[in-house]
């Protein structure tokens, strides 16, 4: 166990991980700050931010040394990072926060969990008591504020936990995860600002919606997803499944730190269980059946 621990290639997968659940907590603070203050509308706000994280990674490809390779994320990959950002973004107007989360990572899990047991992953037992302890985290976390939610919200918040599910599931053996991420969101583009002119008549946009979206496009969505696609070529689908359960966990943090709200002993707890859980997950290599 402790060669594992200082594994080189283990120490940067868990670097990139860890750096990757970081991007997507900022970015759904930046998204819920937006449009909860209705500086932007989702639309514009989807399309500034597909728009901004293209052009920034355009440019740190174009800047790199190295090559592009040609890759195999494709349409795909694209129309479901598009998907995700959409619906997320049109959910968000419904739904709370608390809400939101859990319908958007349960979606994820389902999505991935069923990919990877179709794929013949297995779990052993510790593996999989982890993974019930995170997810029970989860729920515990989220469970006092959460009401009957909006039907539409919910199935909107559905339909991008199910996109970002199968986003992630493309990224899996990506040779070079820079030139497909920035291919995916050059993809992605047409398709939101189709969107956006399909809601042109209710579009509006403050200065603050527009430097929020820019900020979550070129930084958090961008080059978090760059991150996040060179983690996931170590990750078996449970366990990128698994992971992203701390999202939730780690923007609520964001909220105590931003909105000076306090660390109750719930919150507290769930941390050890949500976080506890990932770790027993990460430390169990499951098997592939058909290996």
């Amino acid at each position: 166990m402790s060669e594992a621990r200082g594994d080189p290639s283990t120490l940067r997968t868990i670097a990139l991980t860890a750096a990757a659940m970081v991007a997507f907590a900022a970015n759904s603070l930046l998204c819920r700050l937006a449009l909860q203050h209705r500086g932007i509308d989702p639309a514009s706000f989807g399309s500034i931010r597909l728009v901004s994280g293209a052009i920034t990674l355009a440019l740190v490809v174009r800047l790199r040394a190295q090559p592009s390779s040609p890759g195999r994320a494709g349409w795909l990959a694209a129309v479901m990072l598009f998907a995700y950002v959409a619906f997320f973004s049109f959910a968000y107007l419904s739904l709370t926060a608390g809400t939101g989360a859990l319908i958007l990572f349960g979606a994820v899990q389902l999505t991935m969990l069923g990919a990877g047991l179709g794929a013949g992953e297995r779990f052993g037992p510790v593996a999989w008591f982890g993974f019930v302890l995170a997810a029970g985290g989860l729920v515990y976390l989220v469970s006092p504020g959460i009401a009957a939610p909006p039907l539409l919200g919910a199935v909107l918040m559905a339909v991008a936990g199910v996109a970002w599910g199968v986003y992630s599931l493309r990224g899996r053996g990506v040779a070079d995860p820079l030139a497909a991420t920035a291919r995916n969101f050059t993809r992605a583009v047409p398709l939101a600002l189709a969107l956006s002119l399909v809601f042109v008549a209710s579009a509006h946009a403050d200065a603050t919606g527009v430097a929020l979206a820019v900020a979550s496009g070129a930084l958090t969505s961008g080059l978090g997803y760059v991150v996040w696609y060179a983690a996931l070529a170590r990750l078996s689908a449970m366990q990128a499944a698994t992971v992203q359960l701390s999202v939730p966990l780690l923007a609520a943090f964001g909220g105590v730190l931003l909105l000076s709200e306090a660390i109750t002993p719930r919150l507290a707890a769930a941390s050890v269980a949500i976080l506890g859980g990932i770790a027993l997950v990460l430390s169990q290599k499951s098997r592939n059946a058909r290996g």
